[in-house]
């Protein structure tokens, strides 16, 4: 699943319009995010937004914020701000590789 399918699906689950959650969700200056850009996003025509952007549609659409971001490809703020050394990054990827290995079996 896209970024763009998961806020897609979300939404139509919850029954809000594009304009109803892009009226809602703010970018960092405070204006509202166009319904266009949304559906940009929803049909992955755009980059997925940054963590801002990304929290407030986890919230609006009951979506766990952990896994959006990671359909963005991003990791979250307070994990970036954890650990900056090369090994400590090794050990964490290697930790959640073997932890989505077994996952799937």
């Amino acid at each position: 699943m896209t970024f763009g399918q998961a806020i897609t699906q979300a939404r139509r689950d919850k029954k809000l319009s594009q304009k109803q959650v892009a009226a809602g969700t703010r970018k960092e200056d405070g204006q509202a995010i166009s319904a266009q850009y949304l559906n940009d996003i929803e049909h992955d025509r755009r980059n997925p937004p940054g963590e801002h952007i990304v929290r407030q549609l986890a919230n609006t659409l009951d979506l766990e914020l952990d896994y959006l971001l990671f359909l963005a490809g991003r990791f979250p703020s307070d994990v970036l701000e954890l650990s900056r050394d090369e090994e400590g990054i090794k050990t964490a990827m290697r930790a959640f590789r073997s932890s989505l290995r077994e996952q799937s079996r």
